[in-house]
């Protein structure tokens, strides 16, 4: 997933630049040795993707550079890049909601004749992986990246705190049940609550770390780790843009209102703009005793020295209605303006060997090779490893279309307006969300 300011509006909507050069590619003879750029966010991955690819030099002789923006300035950066035509990335591993743009408007290189003649096969990756990183249009196999990093909204928390005598007695006490793992949000608002203003170690500590900013896409993956699990459909059927009783169902309505409930009665205080650092922080500093955030940082939590190891665990979004995640993750694609189309695509030929997939994974990668997450002893190789493949057997993406900026700016407002700036009802601010998408989506001449 990836920020976005407004002025990516009118960047996404751009005519495409460079339009001869959108098309599938021959598949390259072995490229001259070439120096490559990859770019991609900067974030913990990003460490383990440097490690795995000194690999990839040493067997084909390319360099391999890395263009590492930070989250808050990646979509800009890279939309930017691309609209213009840039030659900076060779590479690029970018969001999943991306990939609509990239197609239509002949930013990646088609990569079908490319994987035909390398025997490269998406079915050799999990289905909701290539169906997200990979296809435009939606379902369809036309493949414009290869699934690089699978990833999914989850949770942690403070396990050592759980398993205090006292702790559990205070809950069993004012709850009348034993604390655990939550098994659906309700449930868990109720722990969150319970540790709220709780004094631990002589130390005040708060519910739980979640997602609340505004600026680039914070609040929205935060909502809709709730609005998924309730049952909530962006459109009554795939691909009709009718949105009217699904986006506003009494299910998301609710899931809306309790989302709210969550961020007041449960949240650190002055907790309005929030997103994956704060969350982090938060839990770090021993703030809260559950955090909200991407499974990518699980195995750098784990590793920490302080609220790691035996003081952590992990748990999938719990459900309410349904079972629900929200997806996160990126594909990796060829840039069509690079002048090393032939080297970038030995990199993804690389990248698709099944060994491979099982190093990037022991690195901290979230390979989505079914080999990897088929292996037996896949789910006990980290404490959180099964709980990702639960997740990912149940996730949700937000729009993947091309003018998916618009679309993100108006949700984020609308439910950042109700839940934080406390301005009308859960009602309003989803209908009122319709009118703003519907809008976009007739200036798209899709309604």
């Amino acid at each position: 997933m990836c920020p976005v300011r407004e002025e990516l509006i009118k960047n996404l909507n751009a005519a495409a630049v460079g339009a001869a050069m959108k098309c599938s590619v021959s598949v390259p003879t072995m490229a001259a040795s070439e120096d490559l750029t990859l770019c991609c966010a900067a974030w913990d991955p990003a460490n383990a993707l440097v490690e795995l690819s000194k690999e990839f030099e040493a067997q084909s002789g390319h360099s391999m550079n890395f263009e590492f923006i930070p989250w808050p300035n990646f979509a800009d950066r890279m939309l930017n890049e691309l609209n213009s035509g840039g030659k900076l990335c060779d590479l690029l591993i970018g969001d999943s909601q991306w990939i609509g743009g990239g197609a239509e408007n002949g930013h990646y290189v088609k990569l079908n004749d490319f994987f035909d003649a390398e025997g490269i096969s998406m079915d050799d990756f999990a289905p909701a992986t290539v169906y997200a990183y990979s296809t435009w249009p939606k379902g369809t196999p036309n493949y414009y990246a290869l699934p690089a990093m699978g990833d999914a909204n989850g949770w942690f928390y403070r396990k050592d705190w759980f398993a205090r005598e006292d702790i559990q007695a205070a809950y069993k006490e004012a709850t009348g049940q034993d604390l655990r793992e939550p098994e659906s949000q309700k449930e868990m608002l109720q722990i969150a609550q319970f540790f709220q203003g709780r004094e631990i170690d002589g130390k005040t500590v708060y519910g739980a770390a979640i997602f609340t900013e505004r600026g680039s896409e914070g609040i929205t993956m935060g909502v809709t780790s709730a609005l998924y699990p309730w049952g909530f459909k962006y459109e009554n059927t795939p691909g009709s843009y009718d949105m009217e009783g699904a986006v506003n169902s009494p299910e998301a309505v609710e899931a809306l209102e309790f989302y709210k409930e969550f961020y007041e009665t449960a949240t650190p205080p002055g907790y309005t703009n929030s997103y994956m650092g704060e969350s982090l922080d938060a839990f770090k500093s021993g703030q809260v005793a559950m955090a909200m955030n991407w499974f990518a940082f699980f195995p750098g939590l784990y590793a920490d020295p302080n609220t790691g190891g035996d003081k952590i665990d992990f748990f999938v979004n719990p459900p309410q209605n349904q079972e629900g995640s929200t997806l996160g993750g990126q594909g990796i694609s060829v840039v069509a303006y690079s002048d090393k189309q032939d080297a970038a695509l030995e990199y993804i030929k690389w990248f698709a060997n099944p060994d491979v997939q099982a190093k990037w994974w022991e690195l901290g990668g979230y390979s989505a090779h079914n080999s990897v997450l088929n292996d037996p002893g896949f789910v006990d190789s980290q404490p959180f490893a099964g709980d990702f493949l639960t997740a990912m057997g149940a996730v949700q993406d937000f729009w993947q279309e091309p003018a998916y900026a618009e679309l993100l700016l108006a949700m984020q407002k609308r439910v950042h307006d109700y839940v934080v700036a406390d301005q009308g009802t859960a009602q309003e601010a989803l209908d009122m969300l319709i009118e703003d998408w519907t809008e976009v989506f007739e200036d798209e001449g899709k309604l």
